[in-house]
């Protein structure tokens, strides 16, 4: 047990790993919620306390598994985000691999963290049938309007429809090793809702309503025993451009040894102008590349993402992204010059871009790719629909009454 502080309620509670695991009457979903992955982020670990105790008073009727999960313990007991490494950057199959080689003997305290949170989890996916969803609970920095970072699947994106926020896919182009993109590529729904500002009374507000409406969503719990109307008015109420889906096209990384200072009082969605300064490097000016929305901008000490910008996606090109995954339009792909697969499982292309110019960023996320550069001149591309598990979900509510 460690005690977890939060300064927005001036409290203090005791958690451990598995805040709690209740069990439904009933066989249903497994639901798997993380909170505080960074220890300077209390507020999903107080809503997980809180929504499990109150299932528990109101005795209220599950479906399924609710699983509310601590993330790094260590950093959370200090408030700090972490300690040597950030612990939503080492979710590689390296680390994972190099976890059963190191045995018991981790190099600092967040692969140890690393190590405790992944053995949990396998656990349940080996103890339990399914189908899972994970939501990893986030808040921000900087002030922001509540919403979602989703990896771009058609799962995912079916899913989390049903909520009444913004939706921002493809950081997990920009970000080595979140959780969230390693269990995507285990084939599950899973995304994160960022709830607010870290120190907000609103954000632990805004994590309750959040977990309410995804026990809801997932088939867990029955709108008619919790005030669902409540809930999904406190997140559509804060929301812009709630029905909007946003795409990350640009991020400024912090350097090792750079002195990266944002300026004061940019809001996450905020409207920036082409050359409009963002921030400070090494005394010199950070100005924003394009005519966009900014995103997540760095107000805190820890950290090399400085700032993400984003642009709004046409529902146009999401519907035609849809019907070209479903028609598996990316297997004639190797059959063009410049494009061959990366091996036999056929989920990996490489493209040489000196052939295939074509071939942009825009047109390979149509088809599910996600793009990583090789080299200066070839692209590694991973299908983001290869590994969907989506017999596990085709008999649920949802996916029932959305497709």
């Amino acid at each position: 047990m460690v005690k977890v502080h939060s300064k927005a309620l001036d409290k203090t509670i005791e958690v451990s790993r598995v805040i709690d695991h209740i069990s439904g009457v009933q066989p249903g979903p497994c639901l798997i919620f993380t909170g505080g992955i960074h220890g300077n982020e209390p507020s999903g670990v107080f809503a997980l306390y809180k929504v499990a105790r109150e299932i528990r008073e109101n005795n209220l009727p599950l479906k399924g598994d609710f699983y509310a999960l601590s993330g790094n313990l260590w950093a959370l007991e200090r408030g700090e985000r972490f300690h040597r490494q950030d612990l939503n950057r080492l979710w590689t199959k390296e680390h994972i691999k190099a976890l059963a080689l190191n045995g018991s003997s981790p190099e600092n305290e967040d692969i140890a963290q690393l190590a405790a949170l992944n053995d949990i989890l396998q656990k349940i996916l080996h103890k339990k049938d399914g189908p899972f969803y994970f939501m990893d609970l986030h808040t921000t920095s900087s002030d922001t309007v509540p919403f979602l970072t989703v990896n771009d699947s058609l799962l995912n994106r079916w899913f989390t429809e049903q909520y009444p926020v913004p939706k921002i896919l493809g950081i997990e182009e920009y970000l080595d090793g979140p959780l969230l993109s390693y269990l995507n590529e285990l084939g599950y729904v899973a995304f994160g809702f960022e709830g607010g500002q870290h120190d907000d009374m609103a954000s632990i507000e805004n994590h309750v309503a959040f977990i309410y409406l995804s026990l809801v969503f997932s088939g867990i719990l029955s709108k008619e025993v919790i005030d669902f109307d409540h809930y999904y008015r406190q997140l559509a109420k804060l929301s812009m451009d709630k029905c909007d889906i946003y795409e990350i096209f640009y991020r400024y990384g912090i350097k090792q040894g750079e002195n990266f200072t944002m300026q004061p009082s940019y809001m996450n969605f905020q409207l920036v102008r082409k050359g409009e300064k963002l921030a400070e490097s090494n005394g010199q000016p950070v100005k924003a590349p394009y005519t966009s929305r900014i995103f997540m901008p760095l107000y805190q000490p820890k950290g090399n993402d400085g700032f993400f910008t984003i642009r709004r996606i046409k529902p146009f090109f999401l519907r035609l992204s849809a019907v070209l995954r479903k028609w598996r339009f990316d297997r004639i792909l190797p059959l063009l010059p410049g494009v061959r697969w990366a091996s036999g499982q056929k989920e990996t292309l490489i493209v040489d871009r000196r052939v295939a110019r074509l071939f942009t960023k825009q047109f390979l996320h149509l088809l599910g790719y996600r793009n990583k550069r090789l080299d200066e001149n070839h692209l590694i591309v991973k299908n983001r629909e290869a590994a969907s598990r989506y017999d596990e979900y085709r008999n649920e509510v949802w996916h029932k009454n959305l497709r």
